[in-house]
């Protein structure tokens, strides 16, 4: 006979939301915590170093080998990465309704491999004909690039399966009901975009050296034999994970009860709240006037319909409540997230203009800069850990130091101040060519050092650590426990939906400013083309964005743990 004790100890010893790869109860000391979240994080490196071996250099595949105009080329670049981090959203509907998130790593990672690996056929294709042609470019065969635009586009798909189940499936493997846990949790957000900068600034620095000096078949190539690493480390661990507990069916109704809840909400539009008391809990408690107004609609879920018809739970409309409360905050997040679309496009290209000798005699390829990026990550991540977290809890007296939409909207502020430099390095870049009579002369080298664009790139880094980061810890934190995989493709999807607007942006403005013989913005000759005022424009944006979301902040409640 199990004594009262000893059926505590049980309950402790397991976590009660999970199950192990047998389907039994996880057991926290058999299971789970940093050991399985190190195969994961370690998975999530080899992925991001293939993907940005593919993204980083991309600009300069197109605008080479392909022969595309600088502006097309960007506006391919900016589609491609949008629809990549759009994708997510459908890969995570999947995973949370279908086929759960481990199931869909493995199917999204065979996907990948296989786009990367047609990728890599479609470059050695290509290369053939130029080599026949005797041609820098590539204007004919146009079923090779037919192939490479589909095996670009398979790479996304694949992407888009991955990128949210692999983050999500490794927050779940720290138990949000543990206070020591979920405080990990916290700390895995930081150390997982830590080390997988490690692998994205392997991936700048080696892949895009290969692709320049090299091949690009080869520098295609490795990243798809990483990407079958990633996939082998990430079986190897299956046996220590821990499986959100639920079935398919389950999964589904998420969806559907919380669907039901707008559905209910509408029928019952005309019915007046405060006539019953039911709501009464929902909506007058501390933050009760933030609730009331635009979500209070919601609470007339409750109520029961005409024809007697069923009341939806208050779980489920405190659910509803939740993504409701989420789009303004994601609105603001796309807004403020467009200047990062820029740094493997028009940082590139002007990196490319430049004297890039950092040692007498040693040139990099202007895209290898962009490891500076994780070079700030990881001086970044360790200090904000160490350092900035311990002083911002003395300071507030809260144990995570800061809230998690003070930590995104610090990102804000940095990124209008990114886009500031960006405009006076631009400023000075244009002003070098013109004193040294080389407007016209594209080709040529400015005696300017491609030194004087460290800081962006560094405040790329500070960036990230901030507010992408702190979005992808907040939409994982704030949404049901049974769509996180959602939450976090929402994260993602805020800066596909941004690479989609800035290549929207150009296209109009290469447009406006080049009709009638006038001198695009974006011209061919970046030496004629102003992307400063390109960036004075984003600097602006992100500062209204980072308005609106200070506003919008100040009205968000936050889920309470119980109902994660």
């Amino acid at each position: 006979m199990v004594t009262p004790e000893e059926e505590v100890a049980l309950i402790e010893d397991y976590v009660s939301d999970s199950v192990d790869h047998h389907g039994f109860p996880a057991g926290k000391l058999s299971t789970g915590g940093w050991r399985s979240a190190w195969y994961i994080i370690g998975v999530e490196v080899g992925e991001r170093f293939a993907y940005f071996g593919i993204a980083s250099n991309l600009i300069t595949y197109l605008t080479g080998p392909l022969g595309q105009s600088t502006a097309t080329a960007a506006v391919n670049v900016n589609t491609w990465s949008g629809t990549a981090s759009m994708l997510p959203v459908l890969g995570a509907f999947i995973a949370d309704a279908y086929l759960g998130r481990y199931h869909t790593i493995v199917v999204a990672s065979l996907i990948y491999i296989l786009g990367l690996g047609l990728l890599t056929l479609s470059a050695f294709l290509i290369l053939i004909r130029i080599s026949e042609q005797r041609n820098d470019t590539v204007k004919s065969f146009f079923w090779v690039n037919i192939l490479f635009f589909c095996s670009l586009y398979m790479v996304a798909i694949g992407q888009g399966g991955h990128k949210p189940c692999v983050q999500a499936f490794g927050a779940d493997q720290f138990d949000s009901g543990d206070s020591k846990e979920r405080i990990s949790r916290g700390s895995f957000f930081n150390w997982w975009f830590m080390t997988l900068s490690a692998g994205i600034t392997l991936s700048f620095l080696v892949v895009v050296y290969v692709q320049d000096n090299v091949s690009w078949a080869l520098g295609f190539g490795i990243p798809c034999l990483f990407m079958v690493m990633a996939l082998a480390l990430f079986l190897l661990g299956r046996k220590t994970y821990r499986y959100p507990r639920g079935n398919h069916k389950e999964k589904k109704n998420a969806f559907a009860r919380i669907g039901r809840v707008f559905v209910a909400a509408y029928k019952n539009r005309k019915l007046n709240l405060s006539d019953s008391g039911l709501s009464q809990g929902l909506l007058e408690d501390g933050s009760s006037q933030k609730r009331k107004g635009w979500l209070e609609f919601l609470a007339k879920a409750l109520l029961s319909g005409e024809g007697g018809a069923e009341p939806c739970s208050i779980k489920d409309v405190e659910d509803a409540m939740a993504l409701v409360r989420l789009i303004p905050i994601w609105i603001t997040s796309v807004i403020s997230t467009i200047p990062y679309a820029q740094y493997s496009t028009f940082f590139t290209k002007q990196g490319v203009t430049v004297d890039r000798k950092i040692l007498p005699g040693l040139e990099i390829p202007p895209a290898s800069f962009q490891s500076f990026i994780g070079v700030s990550i990881l001086i970044s991540v360790p200090t904000y850990e160490r350092v900035f977290l311990p002083l911002a809890r003395y300071i507030t007296k809260k144990p995570f130091g800061i809230t998690m939409l003070q930590r995104i909207g610090a990102g804000m502020v940095l990124s209008s101040f990114n886009m500031v430099v960006a405009a006076l390095v631009e400023m000075k870049r244009l002003e070098t060519a013109k004193e040294y009579g080389l407007v016209d002369r594209p080709d040529a080298t400015i005696p300017m050092s491609i030194w004087w664009f460290i800081p962006q790139y560094l405040l790329l880094g500070m960036i990230d650590v901030f507010s992408l980061v702190g979005t992808q810890e907040f939409f994982y934190d704030q949404v049901p426990t049974e769509l996180r995989s959602i939450g976090l493709a929402l994260s993602l999807s805020a800066m596909g939906l941004s690479s989609f607007l800035s290549g929207m942006l150009i296209t109009v403005i290469d447009w406006v400013t080049g009709k009638d013989g006038g001198e695009s913005w974006f011209n061919t000759n970046l030496n004629r083309a102003h992307v400063d005022y390109f960036y004075w424009l984003l600097a602006a944006f992100t500062a209204v964005g980072f308005l609106a979301f200070l506003f919008f902040s100040r009205l968000y409640v936050y889920r309470r743990v119980d109902q994660v």
